[in-house]
């Protein structure tokens, strides 16, 4: 069965941690109870003559795998046993311990495979208890990677980002990169739903495909009419699909690309600004916030360099006459400098 899957092929959830693969768990356990099984042979056979076989004749190789597998299961014929006192003082102190083992073995084995779905389905329901304003990311390549490079930069802690993934590869990498994880398509109600997406806050679209991404936006858009939904689109001509599906934001990161490796043909130190604004904690930063009540009506009030004020939803750039007085609810786009990390 595929990680993140129920038994029917239906998302399923996945919180980070380690993956509980039952078929590994078994074979791991059995070669455990083999070699139990071959230690006490040897024991037996190294120590033949203290052995009895009720069959006559010396204890053969065959005799003492056959009495270390008949004693370890507790079945205990009695046709082969210990007969000097070194043999018995040999399996009161050796061999007694290593049946308990083995019989722990066996029932552990048993146990957590019978319990690893309820203690599951348990983490599961206490994580949705507690989560509350996560972060969606639709699709685990290097756009979203970098995508929660920054999220994370900026605060939000990895265990609030849901990743949805249906490739198996790409989903335990990101469940072992420390995100709760549903392995499925995106463009699923399904998906979405298991990933609680109509308490999210924000959505990001990473995925590989415009379709698919257009799909995905559509979807979310169903469930949550609320939350932020931030697109990449790999062709330009496609980002008025994605706005119009309901995409509060669209990248163009075909198109972005192109650009700045056109600006760095003719102007290299600027390419190197703007990388230096894309890395979190690095150089300079921009930063978004609201304007509150006491906050100055000036933007020669403001600490930061102001380049942008956004009023009801529009934008105007810091030297437009109408930005000026600044009103409560405003937001200022601002440059800053990232904090330096104490050596």
């Amino acid at each position: 069965m595929p990680v993140g899957r129920t038994t029917d092929g239906s998302p399923a959830l996945l919180l980070p941690g380690r993956a509980f693969d039952p078929l590994r768990t078994l074979a791991k356990r059995f070669a455990g109870a083999t070699g139990l099984i071959l230690l006490v042979a040897l024991i037996a056979y190294v120590d033949r003559s203290g052995y009895t076989d009720g069959a006559g004749g010396t204890l053969t190789p065959m005799d003492a795998l056959y009495y270390s597998t008949v004693s370890l299961t507790t079945t205990g014929y009695g046709d082969i046993y210990p007969s000097s006192q070194s043999a018995r003082a040999i399996t009161a102190f050796v061999i007694t311990p290593l049946r308990i083992v083995f019989l722990v073995l066996l029932v552990g084995t048993t146990v957590e495979i019978l319990t690893e779905s309820t203690r599951q389905a348990w983490r599961v329901r206490r994580w949705r208890d507690i989560v509350e304003d996560h972060i969606i990311v639709c699709g685990y390549g290097s756009k979203a990677v970098n995508a929660i490079e920054a999220l994370c930069g900026n605060g939000v802690p990895r265990d609030r980002i849901v990743v949805i993934e249906p490739d198996d590869a790409r989903a335990n990498v990101a469940r072992a990169a420390g995100h709760p994880v549903v392995m499925g398509s995106s463009t699923r109600r399904a998906s979405l739903m298991e990933a609680d997406v109509q308490d999210a806050r924000s959505v990001v679209v990473t995925v590989d495909r415009d379709d698919t991404a257009v799909l995905t936006v559509l979807t979310v858009r169903e469930l949550n009419a609320d939350a932020t939904v931030s697109a990449t689109v790999r062709e330009q001509e496609n980002a008025h699909l994605l706005r119009q599906s309901g995409a509060t934001t669209v990248v163009p990161s075909t198109g972005a690309a192109g650009r700045l490796v056109g600006i760095a043909t003719f102007s290299p130190a600027l390419v190197g600004v703007l990388d230096d604004l894309l890395n979190v904690g690095r150089g300079i930063e921009l930063v978004e916030h609201e304007l509150g009540p006491g906050e100055g009506t000036s933007l020669d009030d403001r600490h930061e360099q102001v380049i942008l004020v956004i009023r009801d939803g529009e934008s105007m750039l810091w030297n437009d006459p109408r930005a000026e007085p600044l009103r409560p609810g405003d937001r200022l786009v601002e440059i800053t400098t990232a904090p330096t990390t104490p050596v």
